[in-house]
């Protein structure tokens, strides 16, 4: 089985960063794709950044020049470097990984990490 564990979350202030991390372990075979999501209380979760296998990136427009992903490959490890954090950033951010498994090097699985909670005051 495939396993997503994060860290890195925590309470900071306005202005202040935090560093979230997630590492994938398992029976894995390629991770495609690798990012964060975040849900606020009352909202849907959405993508916050994501780096597939190429290199390619995307982030939300709200954290663009905030936050910078980067991804360990060797490690199966994604971070997520956060910046001039805002109170509105305060979230359950959770890890995501598109991938294959070792037993079924075929098709593509989503898998999920627990969340972690990042809480900005103001």
């Amino acid at each position: 089985q495939v396993q997503l564990v994060e860290s890195g979350g925590g309470l900071v202030q306005a202005g202040g960063s935090l560093r979230l991390s997630c590492a994938a372990s398992g029976s894995i075979f390629s991770i495609n794709v690798m990012g964060w999501y975040r849900q606020a209380p009352g909202k849907q979760r959405a993508l916050v950044a994501a780096a597939n296998l190429r290199g390619d990136i995307d982030y939300e427009s709200a954290v663009k020049g905030r936050f910078t992903i980067s991804r360990d490959n060797n490690k199966n490890t994604v971070y997520l470097q956060m910046n001039s954090l805002k109170p509105e950033d305060t979230a359950v951010y959770y890890c995501y990984a598109n991938l294959k498994h070792q037993q079924n090097p075929v098709n593509w699985y989503d898998y999920w990490g627990q969340g972690t909670q990042v809480t900005v005051s103001s």
